[in-house]
């Protein structure tokens, strides 16, 4: 092991800075590989333990990361997904092909209640997803109606014969999914337009409030925000928003190689974890870029900015379906999450909602499992677990003031050390990565404006980047105590093993 590195970060403790909204930890479940059937949904006839077909030691795992919201039934999928095929008797419901994701057959027997019955279990709000590519303004304004209208309607009438009086809360609505791509290839300036249309049917219905969520940009794309800020707001008017969508959304992945070859989850050298981590780190910037546009028309910030896909995307595990993403999820991975938390944290004035890429069994996902009964918590699983405290805190300043050089490969440089800090009901919590995947990182957290009693900490990490969990060895990469925190006349002082992520949490 290499001689440690030294950082000092200071920290605020009294210095409020924006709400970490809870839903910045929220997640995303599309008809994509086994995410949905095998995933969470395994049928009434299972032998595993279900309800109503959903498998409950899914939701019992991520009962335990307070799961804020999750985003269905896509992705792509979305704009191909007609809702009334996926509602009355299973036996009834007509199957299509899911030509996005492996050209299989879906059957249509999870679809709006079993997906709301699910939120239920959670404990989760629900984000639909509308079909704008391939349906149409009435087929999506029908839905929000069968879903969140009281009292009489037609839809409401259809609604209580499929078995449900009341209606359901739905607080998220998509306006169709990657308008740019797979959604349609349309231009900007023409899917704004699109967007103010069908917004302005998925009505308020009761108390059910909806946010609108207009599809975005990929990645750094700011003319296509532009473009949607353009449609409900002018440059240096002054004036708020029209209130037609509340929130514009954004895709952000790692991807480390190329769209054609993209590497393995867990078989790469020490340059392939420094290009991901440079990448993954990119998001800052990405997100400020985004933020800057949305100001120059929307200087009180009235509406979200929402990030609901982003994780890391590997090729997919040699031997399974190239259409289903599955792909491991190593030491690597769980550092791509903490160090986005970081950025959310900071942007949280901002960011309103962010959506993980997915939940099981596809991208970067919290579990893998089989068709006998094995689940497994992924290295990013603990992640979200350890973080989240941060929900619905807090944020306070943090300043890495003293770091260690940053890594510089193929003219880019990577940062060591990766912080944020949040304070909630007389609680602090504060979140350190070290990034550096060959040297120890000896740190001060220099405490400003209030001190930490009795704090504890939390360590996750692995003799190598690569490690990663399996059914064989559920708890190769599972958090441990974090040992050797000892006072420091400036506050706290630990030190962390390469390639990992630790909290400390303390009453104020």
């Amino acid at each position: 092991m290499s001689t440690a590195s030294a950082a000092r970060v200071v920290i605020d403790l009294d210095v409020p800075g924006p709400a970490i909204s809870r839903h910045l930890y929220g997640h995303f479940a599309e008809h994509l590989g086994r995410c949905i059937y095998g995933g969470f949904y395994v049928g009434e006839d299972s032998d595993l333990p279900n309800e109503g077909g959903i498998r409950l030691d899914v939701v019992e795992a991520l009962r335990a990361l307070d799961i804020p919201n999750l985003r269905w039934p896509g992705g792509c999928f979305a704009d191909e997904y007609h809702w009334k095929d996926g509602i009355g008797p299973k036996a009834d419901r007509p199957s299509m092909i899911n030509t996005h994701w492996g050209n299989v057959e879906e059957s249509n027997h999870f679809g709006t209640h079993e997906f709301m019955a699910l939120c239920e279990l959670l404990g989760a709000d629900a984000y639909v997803n509308g079909n704008v590519g391939s349906g149409t303004v009435q087929e999506m304004s029908e839905w929000v109606e069968y879903l969140t209208r009281d009292g009489d309607s037609p839809m409401v009438r259809q609604r209580k014969a499929n078995g449900r009086d009341e209606p359901w809360k739905v607080p998220f609505w998509g306006i169709g999914n990657e308008a740019w791509g797979c959604g349609g290839n349309q231009r900007a300036e023409a899917y704004a337009d699109l967007a103010r249309r069908y917004a302005t049917f998925c009505r308020d219905h009761g108390d059910n409030k909806l946010y609108r969520i207009a599809a975005g940009a990929s990645n750094d794309d700011l003319a296509w925000t532009e473009a949607l800020m353009k449609a409900v707001s002018c440059l240096g008017c002054g004036r708020t928003p029209r209130n037609i969508f509340q929130a514009v959304s954004i895709h952000y992945y790692t991807v480390a190689g190329t769209w054609d070859s993209k590497g393995s989850a867990t078989d790469f050298d020490v340059e392939d974890y420094y290009r991901t981590i440079i990448k993954a780190q990119d998001i800052e910037r990405v997100i400020r870029g985004h933020k800057a546009v949305m100001d120059a028309y929307d200087p009180d910030r009235a509406i979200g900015l929402v990030l609901d896909e982003w994780g890391t995307w590997w090729d997919v595990e040699p031997g399974t379906n190239p259409g289903f993403l599955y792909q491991q999820n190593a030491m690597r991975d769980a550092l791509v999450a903490s160090l986005h938390f970081d950025v959310f944290h900071r942007h949280a004035d901002r960011l309103t909602m962010a959506n993980i890429a997915q939940t099981v069994n596809v991208l970067q996902a919290m579990l893998l499992t089989d068709e006998d009964g094995g689940l497994v918590r992924t290295p990013t699983y603990h992640v979200f677990e350890m973080n989240k405290g941060h929900q619905d805190a807090v944020s306070v300043p943090v300043h890495v003031v003293e770091r260690p050089a940053p890594y510089k490969l193929d003219g880019k440089t990577m940062e060591l050390v990766s912080v944020s800090a949040s304070v909630k009901d007389g609680q602090a919590l504060i979140s350190v990565s070290n990034l550096d995947p060959v040297a120890p990182l000896d740190v001060v957290l220099d405490l400003r404006g209030g001190e930490l009693r009795n704090p504890a900490g939390r360590l996750l990490t692995a003799s190598k980047p690569q490690d990663h969990n399996t059914p064989s060895d559920p708890q190769a990469v599972s958090p441990v105590s974090l040992t050797g925190l000892e006072s420091d006349p400036r506050g706290l002082r630990v030190t962390l093993p390469p390639h990992s992520f630790a909290t400390v949490s303390s009453a104020l």
